[in-house]
């Protein structure tokens, strides 16, 4: 069977697991702040030793590719596309709001009619989300929005929708609808990668490692530096 590589960076934990056809043979993770440059290939590293593979035995590398955090992104693709490029592997990316569906649909007992709305913090009260039914459909578009009183009121109206997502909690005070189910227990993970790139292997769907880039959505936005001096002081 064909090991997988799949690694997650679009939020402030970092996932990594290897999968040998559907089991999961290795899992690490670290919701460290601003560590995934550190973390990241560390753990790639010690998953690989720890069962006795070597990177070459790696035969296709999965990476989420946003939307989400703008320099969580580009680290995850820049290691994934690292390994492709050395190892002569082909690359799969996955938006991080499908690979949230499926921690929900692992999760949760979504019934037929029912839909899931995976959002990523975006800061403020804004996320980036999109909306799928139980079979990973997309019924809506991956966009960012802004969290109001009127969110999802329409679709709400005729079905029960499943929230899931680091964004989640920002409607726990907003939305207050009998078919809303929140559930801000379930995140983004590596471990759930592996069902959304054996489609794509199937479907021969692999990115292309010199154009395709992560999902932003939004232009990088620099936090301003604080000062070196306090006041008063010098």
């Amino acid at each position: 069977m064909v090991n997988i590589l799949c690694i997650e960076t679009a939020t402030n934990i970092c996932s990594v697991a290897i999968f040998c056809g559907q089991e999961m043979l290795a899992y690490a993770e670290s919701d460290l702040e601003n560590a995934h440059s550190k973390v990241l290939t560390v753990f790639i590293k010690k998953l690989l030793t720890d069962n006795s593979l070597l990177p070459n035995d790696i035969g296709y590398i999965a990476v989420s590719c946003g939307p989400g955090s703008y320099t969580g992104l580009r680290i995850g693709v820049s290691v994934a596309k690292g390994f492709c490029y050395g190892l002569n592997k082909p690359l799969i990316m996955i938006p991080s709001t499908e690979i949230i569906a499926q921690a929900c649909i692992s999760n949760i007992n979504i019934n037929e009619g029912e839909l899931i709305c995976p959002m990523i913090d975006a800061r403020r009260m804004e996320v980036y989300h999109n909306i799928y039914d139980k079979h990973l459909n997309e019924v809506g578009e991956l966009e960012p929005h802004i969290i109001t009183e009127s969110s999802y009121a329409e679709m709400l109206e005729s079905s029960v929708i499943h929230f899931c997502g680091n964004g989640a909690f920002k409607i726990l005070d907003v939305i207050n609808h009998n078919n809303a189910r929140i559930h801000t227990d379930i995140f983004i993970s590596a471990k759930y990668m592996y069902p959304l790139a054996s489609k794509r292997i199937a479907s021969k769907q692999f990115a292309d490692l010199a154009y395709d880039e992560p999902i932003y959505l939004k232009e990088f936005m620099a936090k301003q530096p604080k000062p070196y001096f306090s006041k008063g002081k010098k």
